[in-house]
């Protein structure tokens, strides 16, 4: 499968759906797929019209395994290179981008695709999905998602996860955090893209702030409060604030514009 073909993309609205596309590997991440989906997540960011994300996989049994470990026992996953995409992949799995993203986890995610859904803002799974790291029983351990998870989710259930390598079905992963909401095998897409339209229909401005200081208090708390006042001046500040209010006060839908 060619590079450009690994990662496909399809506007609807204000959403963008970025739907990881190597069925036949089960969308096993590899370098091409990891600088796709980073340059994706830059043009997503850069388009004012896009004010939602939507992640998914092709197929309806997995939605990422984590790397390619065929490519890796060969010898042909290669390091991060200078490639802007694959430095926005990891912008991405550290939080570092304002567009809000959904994950649509139309199956099992472990490892390396855990990790994806942690670095989605909120996700929707499908009831027949499985969730885990099972690095350690690879002889690896799971590095980023291992930082990540503990953000996410109670410390207990953060270190049961890595430590054993066993995953938790969809009810569990509700339970404990994982995930935002459980739906059928059928209705995740459209579960998400509701969810996805929902968030677009915000001020753009005020969802990345928000989104921002959420994500600043859990990571860099010494910073938070400086944080939200900055942000506070600049959203109070805004064209879109004025509009919400005086859309507010006439009793009509606001046109938002970014700025």
């Amino acid at each position: 499968m060619s590079e450009e073909n690994v990662l496909v993309q399809e506007r609807v609205g204000n959403t963008l759906v970025a739907r990881l596309n190597r069925p036949a590997a089960r969308n096993a991440l590899t370098p091409e797929l990891m600088a796709a989906l980073g340059r994706t997540l830059l043009e997503a960011e850069s388009d004012a019209d896009i004010r939602a994300v939507v992640l998914t996989g092709s197929g309806d049994r997995v939605f990422c395994p984590g790397m390619d470990l065929r490519a890796f026992a060969k010898g042909t996953q290669t390091a991060p290179g200078d490639d802007p995409g694959r430095a926005a992949y990891q912008r991405f799995l550290e939080g570092g981008f304002t567009i809000p993203v959904v994950g649509a986890a139309n199956g099992s995610a472990l490892g390396g695709g855990m990790e994806l859904l942690l670095a989605c803002d909120v996700v929707v799974a499908s009831e027949t999905a499985k969730f885990g790291f099972p690095e350690v029983k690879r002889g690896l351990f799971p590095a980023g998602g291992g930082a990540a998870l503990g953000t996410r989710i109670p410390l207990a259930h953060a270190l049961e996860l890595v430590l054993t390598g066993d995953p938790v079905d969809a009810p569990r992963a509700r339970e404990i955090g994982l995930v935002n909401s459980v739906v059928g095998a059928d209705q995740v897409h459209s579960a998400a893209m509701e969810l996805a339209g929902r968030i677009a229909a915000n001020a753009p401005l005020g969802v990345a702030a928000a989104k921002e200081l959420v994500r600043t208090t859990l990571t860099d708390p010494d910073r938070a409060a400086a944080r939200q006042r900055e942000l506070q001046r600049s959203v109070f500040a805004s064209e879109d604030a004025k509009e919400g209010a005086t859309a507010f006060m006439e009793k009509r839908t606001p046109l938002w514009r970014g700025c």
